[in-house]
């Protein structure tokens, strides 16, 4: 048996596809880390979702910020953007087995040596600390009351973590950490509005994986969500998403001897 980890599909079908036979990947047997981002920019979210949820237990996949954003939208309390693709979802006969499949996804995911998470962790915590307020989002989500939840999860503030934060600004923080981070402060202030490389990151944020002493940096940590930052590997860290929708490449890493395989995007989004 073989894990692979893969970067965001976002609707990017075809190019899935052609990846698991890339890299051999035997349905049945081998199992599948997806780093969250199944949907949308891309041409075929609806069968991406298909084929990742008839795999069963063979497929974990974290969520990611469009995964939520779909979620989102379903519930009627955010609309749909001028570039997102997510109409034959919605539009589909199974539509809800869909939709309640991905809502029961978790936000992150741990083995003993790997933690799979869609952005990155906040620098102030550590593996057992980040499970256990991904558990509380998650908690919100497969709870009867989550629509309420959806219609207040967007937004930047609070930027910051602190323990004492309860109800919405509680859950808004580790969810916007989880699938939307990429540069914080030393003291674990977020910055969303930079989306570029490292080096354009503003005065006083790092790439979150590089803050000194960050207390996740025992273990390898496996995301996607940051595209231009490209593939990274290091010792405790691979970064998978290398900008397939954006006429990049699909990325996966064999776990047990950390291969790489990548095809490249067939048609770039054009949105």
């Amino acid at each position: 048996m073989s894990t692979y980890a893969i970067g965001d599909i976002q609707g990017c079908f075809h190019e899935l596809q052609a990846l698991l036979q890339l890299a051999g990947f035997k349905q049945g047997e081998d199992c599948l880390w997806l780093v969250g981002d199944l949907v949308n920019r891309g041409p075929q979210s609806l069968e991406t979702l298909r084929f990742v949820k008839a795999l069963g237990s063979g497929a974990i996949t974290v969520l990611g910020n469009h995964d939520l954003h779909l979620l989102a939208v379903a519930e009627g309390v955010a609309a749909q953007g001028s570039d997102d693709t997510l109409d034959a979802v919605l539009s589909a006969t199974d539509r809800e087995e869909l939709l309640a499949w991905l809502r029961s996804r978790p936000l992150l995911f741990r083995d003993k040596s790997h933690v799979l998470v869609h952005a990155g962790l906040l620098p102030q915590w550590d593996i057992a600390k980040a499970a256990g307020l991904a558990g509380e989002v998650e908690s919100a989500l497969r709870a009867s009351g989550y629509r309420e939840f959806l219609a207040n999860l967007y937004g930047s503030k609070p930027d910051q973590w602190f323990d004492h934060l309860s109800g919405m600004d509680r859950l808004r923080v580790i969810v916007n950490a989880m699938t939307r981070l990429r540069f914080c402060s030393p003291d674990g202030v977020m910055e969303f509005k930079t989306k570029g490389e490292v080096q354009q990151g503003p005065p006083g944020y790092q790439p979150w994986f590089s803050i000194p002493g960050r207390r996740s940096e025992e273990a390898m940590v496996i995301c996607g969500h940051w595209s231009a930052l490209g593939l990274k590997v290091s010792d405790n860290l691979v970064a998978l998403d290398s900008g397939c929708v954006w006429g990049g490449k699909l990325t996966a890493m064999r776990l047990e001897d950390r291969r790489l395989f990548q095809v490249a995007c067939r048609m770039p989004s054009s949105n």
